[in-house]
């Protein structure tokens, strides 16, 4: 009878090696290629549920990966440990890695160089690029998206409203008109047979006209620059400035007013459970000079709204100390209400507090 030491049962692909010095045959790993070695980690970490990107692999490894993925069958236990084993000593030998062709290599300094550059770059990638470009649609304005979809036909404009986070979709549904509005929409119930294909091919179509926009060297528009300008100036000055501003261009003159944003307009644009927020972050000597030296009634309806919306024991204290501190010179009083609106809008560039729109008549 054989004896049942020398047996051993064998996965397909292993192969019994019989050591000189032990009788018993032991299991070597089967000898793998690299693109099956790719497929034995990708299953296993599939697995283990890990979220791979494999949709940001360019077309061809995809299709590669995929056929081998079917042709593996079993691998034995053997093999599956020696091949992650060299591909956690892969991982461990790797010090730095780097994006995959340029237009990888634009994502990562996007925003890091100039414009144009990037622009340029971004022209030399074409439409081969790896990525998703409809990500890089979603971060752009909706108004810009809605001027987009406007040039568009309303197949490709309802595309692009589907592709798009719900909030987004409906911020651009409100920069249209109501009748194009309503037939891109309507358009939308008739993109059921849309291949993944098309839309890649009309992501990248709407990437490119992006990229044949001509730079530009101003990240705000005119009004908004007038405006920031304006909200640092004494009162004087931008009453002076907005009563010329009118009689030149009054259109011109209304975006710059909506752009402004002035100790008066407090009550107006903040919410009420912003303002401890707000003084945190305001000096206690500037905060008591700009409530004391409140002079005008929209500055003085200020001072109230601050004073309403804190704890009794501080606006008691505030009070208290704007009565001791007296008379405050008028430029003194604008320079501490600057401060405070500075810290405003430090809070709304950093998005924790959100500015009301002002209602305006039509």
């Amino acid at each position: 009878m054989q004896d049942t030491n020398t047996l051993v049962q064998v996965a397909p692909g292993a192969a019994p090696v019989v050591d000189q010095n032990d009788e018993a045959p032991r299991v070597v790993p089967r000898a793998l290629s690299n693109r099956q070695k790719a497929a034995v980690v990708v299953r296993l970490l599939l697995n283990d549920g890990a979220d791979i990107p494999l949709e940001d692999l360019p077309d061809e490894l995809q299709e590669k990966l995929t056929h081998q993925l079917g042709q593996m069958g079993l691998v034995d236990r053997v093999t599956l440990e020696a091949v992650a084993q060299e591909f956690s000593e892969a991982l461990d030998s790797v010090g730095l890695s780097f994006p995959h062709g340029l237009a990888g290599a634009l994502d990562v300094v996007d925003g890091k160089i100039a414009p144009g550059t990037a622009a340029r770059l971004r022209k030399v990638a074409g439409v081969r690029q790896i990525g998703d470009p409809w990500q890089r649609l979603r971060e752009i304005p909706a108004e810009d998206l809605a001027a987009m979809a406007q040039a568009e036909s309303t197949e490709i404009a309802a595309v692009i409203l589907s592709k798009l986070e719900t909030s987004k979709a409906a911020q651009l549904l409100g920069h249209l008109p109501g009748p194009i509005a309503r037939r891109i929409t309507y358009a939308v119930s008739k993109t059921g047979n849309v291949t993944p294909e098309a839309v890649e091919r009309i992501g990248w179509s709407l990437a490119a006209q992006l990229d044949q926009r001509p730079s530009q060297a101003f990240s705000d528009g005119p009004g908004a620059r007038v405006g920031a300008i304006l909200n640092q100036s004494a009162a004087s000055t931008r009453d002076g400035l907005l009563t010329a501003l009118d009689e030149e261009d009054s259109d011109f003159a209304s975006v710059v007013r909506r752009s402004i944003f002035t100790f008066a307009h407090v009550p107006t644009r903040l919410q009420p459970r912003d303002v401890p927020a707000i003084l945190r972050g305001v000096d206690q000597a500037d905060l008591i000079t700009a409530l004391a030296g409140a002079e005008t009634q929209d500055d003085q309806a200020t001072v109230e709204f601050l004073l309403t919306n804190m704890s009794s024991r501080m606006a008691d204290n505030l009070r208290e100390e704007i009565a001791e501190r007296g008379k405050v010179k008028q430029p003194e009083a604008e320079a501490a209400m600057t401060q405070i609106v500075g810290a405003i809008r430090n809070l709304v560039d950093e998005r924790a507090i959100t500015l009301l729109e002002e209602e305006t008549e039509d």
